[in-house]
């Protein structure tokens, strides 16, 4: 059986064949999209420039040149240059590694806090879903980019102070999904027939 007939088989085996096979699905419905894989391309394509940025032949992105100025692109400056004379290309690569660190650091810190308040709140109910569900509300029923520049002004500028206050306005969504998907685990007859099993164990 070749890797392509193992990953579509119908009657998997295991539980890993079956979630491998559902992935290698969704990647064919994926790479059949034209546009979808034009896309992902560009994005590889980005990562990759941001994460050589340092080796590449680029430009300096501070350095100015005021003689050169709103270039048109050309064999110079292959993307042109800004009003100050600095490399376009060179500055979008540059950029890019600090937009990529921001957002990976991000996602580090918003999903474990948001699966967290999430999952506490669909298991505990009573109080503590009101109380983290209201707090939660709380973030959401502000702007999310002025509730940031609202975190940042409250502690020293710099860019873990745009991390931590991305984080802080980032996580309710995913709390809110954490706790639908608790509530619906909870509420399975395969929960409540454990759940009397254990209480019959108990009262035997």
């Amino acid at each position: 059986m070749t890797a392509r007939q193992w990953l579509l088989t119908d009657t998997p085996a295991s539980r890993r064949q079956a979630s491998m096979g559902h992935w290698y699905r969704n990647w064919l419905a994926f790479r059949r999209n034209p546009l979808a894989m034009i896309g992902l391309a560009i994005v590889v394509l980005l990562i990759v420039v941001a994460a050589l940025a340092p080796v590449l032949p680029l430009q300096s992105p501070t350095a100015q040149a005021l003689a050169s100025r709103l270039q048109p692109p050309g064999p110079g400056h292959w993307l042109g240059t800004d009003e100050l004379g600095r490399d376009i290309l060179s500055r979008i690569a540059f950029g890019a590694r600090i937009t990529l660190t921001i957002v990976i650091m991000v996602v580090v810190i918003v999903v474990p806090i948001g699966l967290i308040v999430g999952t506490v709140s669909g298991y505990a109910g009573g109080v503590v879903d009101v109380v983290l569900m209201r707090i939660t509300d709380i973030f959401l029923a502000f702007p999310r980019l002025v509730l940031a520049l609202a975190f940042v002004a409250a502690i020293k500028p710099g860019l873990e102070s745009a991390i931590i206050a991305i984080a802080l306005t980032s996580w309710p969504p995913y709390a809110r999904i954490a706790r639908a998907e608790t509530l619906t685990f909870r509420n399975a007859d395969f929960v409540k027939a454990a759940r009397r099993l254990k209480s019959l164990a108990t009262g035997a």
